[in-house]
């Protein structure tokens, strides 16, 4: 952690040298000591060191200077850091104003010219000043910082993405965060800047793209090498554990992510039913070990980036980016899972990621603290996020058609639910409206045996009410189902279209494609379990045949 700042401006340039060396002396074993002789630089700096998350313990100011005198100084300085003490260097005839400043900057002190000796004049003071500042500092945090309004999509969009990629941030509400409001007003951010957001560095970016953020913090956007063996497009469950075995047998492997990694089970709070952790694991944390695990062993992982098609040409796949770059690969798997449903319902549209989220409970879980929040849906996704969510809320409210859970929720959740005192079960029901102005404040649902509608306040709506594949970018090479999802293996023989694509001499491997090289793995592919377990068991199977195929070629 960076030492706190004690920072001095004086004119005079031997004034300055001189108090400088003798707080070097006592302090720089505790403290940073900066100084300078300009005010426009002094006050430029301040604004730099804020973006950069510093801490200033005390300014000690001249007060006679050309540019602006002291006190005034002072008073630009307390508005970027108000919790740094202040001290005024003054001369004999100075003391009247320094007298007056105690109250208008809440002077803590003012120091006479000369201080000989310091130890007398000077550390018996700094040090009752800065041990009375240390009693009362916090450390800032360190890192990046977020600042935004609570319902803007735009912001709710940044911040998902961090999380979703593991990166630490600071969210500044500028409606409730006093130290985000300093930081706008810093950086003469507008509300039309809005979101913006500081890296740990001090660099600002104002309503920044997801790539120029991927960039900042360590993503790889471009790619690197030529031809892979194998690519795998989508790091979800089954993307990871396929990219884990295929770059630990010594595979040249590409993952591809679009967003952030994990999929769906990356979002979830708390996954309690996979093997080997008794007491469940966060969607994160397995996100993370799997990321860890894969970067070691050699995957390269290039994200965020999208993929616009897939085209055979010879022996090879290429892969074509929305920005035009060309992938060549020798096989193909394809684990880009599933997106949520839409909630094609009156009002809900208008406030998605201003009240409504789809899947984001733990981004936006803090934000609902002592609110009425609402789950739709009643799988096992939605009792996940029911669970989380009912630790900040006042209320959850669980929102089915069904009479209840059984049929569609696991039975230890089902449990957990009724345990939970303020999660309320709502069955037999739907939503009908979304009710607000800039943002969600109400719902209005539905009875389905009586019909009867019923309007409740609600801060925020978590919809899980299904999904859908990520497939519509692929080439009409793969066969999909009537639903979107990818047939594979023996099930392609079903479909007229597959000997006129198939040209192989053998039948197609299990998780294979109608395309030979080219496989599917996890939530997209047709007859999947929809569980995290088989998805990263398909996966992992997916580099089996991918051995097979480049054996053969």
């Amino acid at each position: 952690m960076n030492q706190p700042i004690i920072f001095l401006i004086d004119d005079d340039p031997q004034v300055l040298r001189a108090i400088s060396r003798d707080l070097r002396n006592q302090y720089r074993d505790r403290y940073r000591v900066l100084s300078t002789s300009s005010v426009a630089e002094a006050l430029q700096s301040l604004t730099e060191l804020q973006n950069k998350g510093e801490e200033i313990a005390m300014f000690l100011s001249d007060q006679r200077m050309p540019e602006m005198d002291g006190v005034h100084f002072l008073e630009r300085a307390m508005k970027i850091f108000p919790e740094a003490k202040r001290v005024l260097l003054t001369a004999y005839s100075d003391t009247e104003a320094a007298i007056r400043a105690i109250n208008e900057v809440k002077l803590d002190y003012y120091l006479m010219k000369p201080w000989d000796p310091p130890e007398e004049k000077l550390y018996p003071v700094m040090e009752e000043i800065l041990g009375d500042w240390q009693a009362n500092y916090r450390p800032d945090f360190k890192g990046i910082r977020v600042i935004g309004y609570q319902f803007s999509p735009r912001s709710h969009e940044i911040k998902d993405f961090l999380a979703g990629n593991l990166i630490p941030y600071q969210w500044m509400d500028m409606e409730s965060n006093e130290q985000g409001k300093q930081l706008a007003a810093s950086n003469k951010l507008a509300a039309q800047d809005l979101p913006a957001i500081i890296f740990e560095d001090g660099a600002l970016f104002t309503k920044p793209a997801l790539k120029d953020i991927a960039s900042r913090i360590g993503l790889n956007p471009t790619v690197r090498n030529q031809v892979y063996d194998v690519a795998i497009i989508g790091a979800g469950p089954a993307g990871l554990a396929a990219s884990v075995y295929g770059a630990s047998e010594g595979l040249s492997t590409l993952l591809i992510e679009r967003r952030a990694p994990g999929g769906q089970a990356g979002t979830s709070s708390r996954i309690e039913n996979y093997l080997g952790f008794p007491t469940g694991l966060s969607g994160a944390d397995l996100t993370r070990r799997a990321i860890t695990q894969a970067t070691r062993f050699g995957t390269e992982f290039l994200s965020p980036q999208s993929v616009a098609g897939i085209e055979v040409k010879n022996q090879y796949k290429i892969i074509r980016l929305d920005d035009g770059t060309e992938i060549y690969c020798r096989a193909l798997v394809i684990t880009t899972g599933v997106d949520y449903r839409k909630l094609e319902t009156r009002g809900i549209g208008d406030f998605t990621g201003a009240g409504v989220y789809y899947g984001a409970a733990s981004t936006e879980a803090a934000s609902c603290r002592d609110k009425e929040v609402f789950v739709l849906g009643g799988g096992n996704s939605a009792g996940q996020a029911a669970m989380y969510l009912s630790k900040f809320a006042r209320n959850v409210h669980i929102v089915v058609r069904k009479p209840d859970l059984r049929s569609s929720m696991s039975a230890y959740l089902i449990e957990q639910i009724a345990q939970t005192p303020n999660i309320h079960l709502l069955p037999c029901a739907e939503v009908v409206e979304g009710i607000g102005e800039s943002k969600l404040a109400a719902l209005r649902l539905r009875d389905l045996n009586s019909g009867n509608e019923t309007e409740m306040p609600a801060d925020a709506l978590y919809i899980f009410i299904g999904a859908k594949p990520y497939t519509e970018w692929i080439c009409d090479k793969i066969i999909k189902n009537d639903k979107g999802f990818i047939e594979t293996g023996r099930d392609l023989q079903q479909y007229p279209a597959f000997r006129q694509l198939w040209k192989s001499a053998r039948d197609p491997y299990m998780l294979e494609t109608s395309c030979p090289g080219i496989f599917a793995a996890g939530d997209v592919r047709a007859g999947a379990m929809n569980r995290v377990a088989a998805a990263v068991g398909e996966g992992s199977m997916s580099i089996s045949f991918v051995h097979k195929y480049l054996s053969e070629t």
